[in-house]
């Protein structure tokens, strides 16, 4: 039976999306890309069918800016799933389309506001909603609660000191002062670096504001600093509440990169007479056009995946299991597709496919993903490959 899919948003995303779905789904697809700029549509079809040699259908839908319109009821009427690629403020909007049309939803954001909507509208749903499924958060999540799993089951103790969760979407080179490059949204990159950070201290959830605990870790032989961002660390403070000491999402960066990143706050609130600066609601449009003066868009990136859980055994000693997974950019049919596109892309069809199985309904959040079944899946198995043989 051929499965159609609705991919909401053909950004660089969308596109990969499109891409690995029609190229590895074990079944049929038939592809339904929407976005509401024309250019960017044939941009995304193209990307998707030049070079291959599938013949499954690619048809683009240009949707509205706001409420509906006839070609988009047409796509959602015959869709059984809806993988939202749109910006994080479309959120709940792509998912009263999922929830009215009785199609299953799945979807990347990280704002906390628009996953609270969505929780609400979908906790009684006949189809199922995963949320905030894809790097981080997403496959970090789901790599810490197996960690998690192994750990409990291994060392027969269920109260850890500490889950931690890094990511990094790097560029292969960086240069001074900045020590970055931009190989994602840098809008996504100001907001996370002022948001603050949901984490759990003493066994219980706190905010705390971002880039305020930095630390230096080693993965693979390279030394790389990490610091409290927002976002990523989807429902599992809520999870881990009680059962763990500790618990952050930070994400890592080149040596140098987060000193660069407080001087140039620092700047700016002296310039605006900022006395909070991480509560100033124009923080992040100021960063943000500090960053494209300084910083640039590179295409040559890598991503750096980290959790590790730590605590005791039955016997009192100190244990630790982490993993790594260090993934570069993928040519298919001649496509490159940056590594941020492929590691974001893999787990929101992979938690697609688990959604196609129709054995889920209601909201389906990142702690309840069953975690080996979905790191062994097609797409996520496909495209994280272990730190083991990082580059030195």
């Amino acid at each position: 039976m051929i499965k159609k899919i609705f991919v909401a948003g053909s950004g660089g995303i969308g596109e990969a999306a499109a891409l690995l779905v029609r190229e590895w789904a074990e079944f049929e697809t038939e592809i339904f890309l929407g976005d509401v700029n024309e250019d960017n549509l044939r941009k995304a079809k193209d990307f998707v069918t030049c070079g291959s040699e599938k013949t499954s259908k690619v048809e683009t839908i240009l949707m509205a800016t706001d409420g509906i319109n006839d070609q988009m009821r047409a796509a959602f009427d015959g869709c059984d799933v809806l993988l939202d690629c749109s910006p994080g403020s479309q959120a709940p909007r792509m998912a009263r389309f999922a929830f009215d049309y009785k199609m299953h939803y799945a979807n990347l954001t990280e704002y906390v506001a628009e996953t609270d909507e969505i929780t609400a509208l979908a906790k009684d749903a006949e189809t199922g909603f995963v949320l905030q499924t894809g790097l981080a958060p997403g496959f970090v999540n789901v790599l810490a609660m197996s960690l998690y799993r192994k750990f409990v089951s291994q060392f027969e103790n269920e109260q850890i000191e500490r889950v931690a969760m890094k990511v990094g979407a790097l560029t292969a080179h960086a240069h001074q002062p900045h020590f970055y490059g931009f190989t994602w949204s840098p809008i996504g990159v100001a907001t996370e670096y002022v948001k603050p950070s949901r984490v759990v201290r003493d066994y219980e959830i706190r905010q705390i504001p971002a880039l305020s605990d930095r630390e230096t870790i080693v993965i693979g032989g390279r030394t790389y600093e990490a610091d409290l961002t927002s976002g990523g660390a989807a429902d599992l403070p809520d999870y881990f509440r009680h059962r763990a000491k500790s618990l952050d999402y930070k994400t890592l960066r080149h040596v140098g990169h987060y000193n660069w990143v407080e001087s140039v706050i620092e700047r700016i609130a002296q310039e605006e007479n900022i006395l909070n600066k991480y509560e100033h609601e124009d923080l992040p449009d100021r960063l943000l056009t500090e960053f494209l003066r300084e910083v640039p868009a590179v295409e040559d990136d890598f991503v750096l995946a980290h959790a590790s859980v730590d605590g005791f055994d039955a016997q009192g000693m100190r244990r630790m299991i982490e993993k790594a997974f260090f993934v570069e950019p993928l040519e298919i049919n001649g496509q490159r597709l940056r590594a941020i596109q492929t590691t974001t892309a893999a787990p929101l069809i992979e938690s697609a496919m688990m959604l196609l199985s129709n054995e889920y309904k209601g909201v389906i959040l990142q702690s309840q993903i069953e975690p080996e079944k979905f790191l062994r899946g097609n797409f996520v198995s496909r495209i994280y490959k272990t730190a083991e043989f990082l580059p030195l």
